[in-house]
């Protein structure tokens, strides 16, 4: 396989970032996830977090060196996560369980696989146009759905971040199981949560992701998309990869994965002790930002074996 991949997450206008991402890949395989934590003071970003790393432990484990059935793995993922989160409650005695929304996609042999739940987006944008997208589990999505509205009118909706399935909820989350797509030389694969898809256009999306590198359109779209949020603005986060057929359409940042061996594995993701504003808050201490880790630590445990 051969990509150019990048990601990056920004607290936006809120106190601290709720939002989590992931990439792990091996030879032959590679998983991209993001989650966007809800709820309150360390709970959202506990769920997401639970999420990123359990997803992503479970890849390391199974990828030898694919995953036997994308869809089932990812499926299967999350409802270990959701499982792990509801743990991590009880074992806390929570008043509430930590809630997140999560989207992952795949990618081996040369197709694209994917699932979510949520408002958390998948978009495989080809020939400068949306070929692909998931389709939000949202009360204003159902309003489009059932033509009460329009989809330009979703976008001005000003309900339209209200979900009504999670990972975390009394409710065992509905995974909505995406498509098995071939890739073609030149595709981009976009996750990414509200705070991003909600503040640019599907045009704007499709320009910048189909003209520049993801290395340099996803900071792009951030900084576009952190500007029109203002002092309302949300966390926003984005996953993307370019895809490369053949070597001569590859950039320079490109990665390569044919000399990884069978076993190898390797995996970026953000965790609760990078996050600067967390750290920064005076409510919540370094010795807490430690015990949370090894906390969720022992929850993703008993779900990755």
């Amino acid at each position: 396989m051969k990509f150019t991949i990048f990601q990056e997450t920004r607290r936006g206008a809120r106190q601290y970032n709720q939002d989590r991402m992931c990439y792990s890949y091996s030879r032959d395989s590679l998983l991209m996830v993001v989650a966007d934590g809800m709820g309150g003071h360390l709970h959202g970003e506990v769920a997401a977090q639970i999420t990123v790393e359990l997803m992503a432990e479970l890849f390391q484990k199974k990828a030898k060196p694919t995953i036997q059935n994308p869809h089932q793995f990812i499926a299967d993922g999350c409802m270990k996560c959701h499982d792990a989160i509801f743990n991590y409650a009880a074992n806390h005695s929570l008043l509430e369980t930590p809630r997140t929304t999560v989207v992952a996609a795949i990618i081996q042999d040369g197709m694209l696989y994917w699932a979510h739940v949520g408002d958390s987006r998948l978009y495989l944008i080809r020939n400068s146009q949306v070929a692909a997208r998931t389709r939000d589990h949202s009360k204003v999505q159902q309003m489009v759905d059932m033509g009460r509205i329009t989809a330009e009118e979703a976008e001005r909706h000003p309900e339209k971040n209200k979900i009504y399935n999670c990972l975390g909820s009394m409710f065992p989350p509905e995974v909505e199981i995406g498509g098995k797509v071939p890739l073609v030389d030149g595709d981009t694969v976009l996750l990414c949560t509200d705070g991003l898809w909600g503040c640019v256009t599907q045009g704007e999306l499709e320009q910048m992701m189909t003209g520049y590198p993801v290395l340099y359109a996803l900071p792009q779209l951030l900084d576009r998309a952190e500007a029109r949020g203002g002092i309302h603005g949300d966390n926003l986060t984005g996953v993307a990869i370019n895809w490369h057929e053949e070597d001569d359409h590859a950039t320079a940042d490109s990665l390569s994965t044919k000399k990884l061996s069978d076993g190898e594995v390797t995996t970026r993701l953000n965790t609760l002790a990078s996050d600067k504003a967390l750290k920064e808050n005076k409510e919540v201490t370094e010795a807490d930002i430690e015990a949370a880790i090894n906390e969720i630590q022992a929850a993703i445990n008993k779900y990755s074996r």
